[in-house]
């Protein structure tokens, strides 16, 4: 059959009195087998079977030829359906030439949902594209407090120095320590009141003691976890004796 033009196919038909002022097809609508996309500057689609239709004023019929008609493009990405390796991709979504969403920076979350784009090759991300940053580092170091205070004080004791020196020389000066947190603890005697604060006030005279000898006080927290976390029971004075102690949670960068 030879090639349909527009104007070939509305002469075709006015004898027959099957135009008659009425219009083409409203384009993106499919038939209900979803053979073919009507367009409506057309009379003649083809669909990604190669397949070619008629539809005007009504009709559709399959012809042999599609000669210089148009391929749909059902997603309206711009690359027709016959070509399209991804048929569904949003509105909008900028594609390449298969017609797959693009994904710039090859972290498999497509561009058009990517809320962090660049990000660097091999980074693992999260569904939005963004980088997935790794736990930090941690290390503890525990100190008795028998070796620092007095019982119920809160006073660094002689030779407590010497202790504390050595505790803290493991990561002094080291450029990988992110923070570190004084953490104070008791055991369960006393009122947790009175334990929480015995903690605070001890975890403190630790940090301000080792600011004195030049750490870095941006990087050193202090605080009382009073007699809330427990690394022994306290239902006996050894296991009370362990619980009694001063903590170093240090974060590494």
């Amino acid at each position: 059959m030879a090639q349909f033009t527009y104007k070939k196919l509305t002469a075709m038909f006015i004898p027959l009195g099957l135009i008659g002022g009425m219009a083409l097809s409203v384009e993106g609508v499919a038939d209900s087998h979803n053979r073919y996309t009507i367009d409506a500057s057309k009379g003649v689609v083809k669909n990604s079977a190669g397949e070619c239709w008629l539809t005007v004023g009504g009709i559709r019929e399959k012809i042999a030829e599609c000669g210089d008609m148009v391929v749909g493009d059902a997603d309206g990405d711009g690359v027709t359906d016959d070509k399209d390796m991804c048929p569904d991709t949003p509105r909008g979504a900028p594609v390449d030439a298969r017609g797959c969403p693009l994904d710039s920076d090859g972290d498999g979350v497509p561009d058009y949902m990517d809320k962090c784009p660049g990000t660097k090759a091999g980074a693992k991300v999260d569904k939005d594209g963004c980088e997935i940053k790794p736990m930090a580092k941690m290390e503890k170091v525990v100190i008795d407090n028998i070796l620092l205070f007095d019982f119920d004080s809160a006073q660094l004791k002689s030779g407590s120095a010497e202790v504390l020196s050595s505790s803290y020389s493991k990561f002094k000066g080291n450029a990988a320590v992110g923070s570190v947190i004084v953490t104070g603890h008791t055991d369960s005697v006393g009122s947790d009141a009175y334990n929480q604060g015995l903690s605070e006030r001890r975890a403190n005279a630790v940090r301000d003691y080792l600011v004195s000898q030049g750490a870095d006080a941006s990087k050193l927290q202090a605080r009382g976890a009073g007699e809330s976390q427990p690394a022994f029971t306290n239902e006996t004075e050894a296991g009370r004796a362990m619980n009694r102690r001063v903590e170093f949670d240090v974060m590494m960068k």
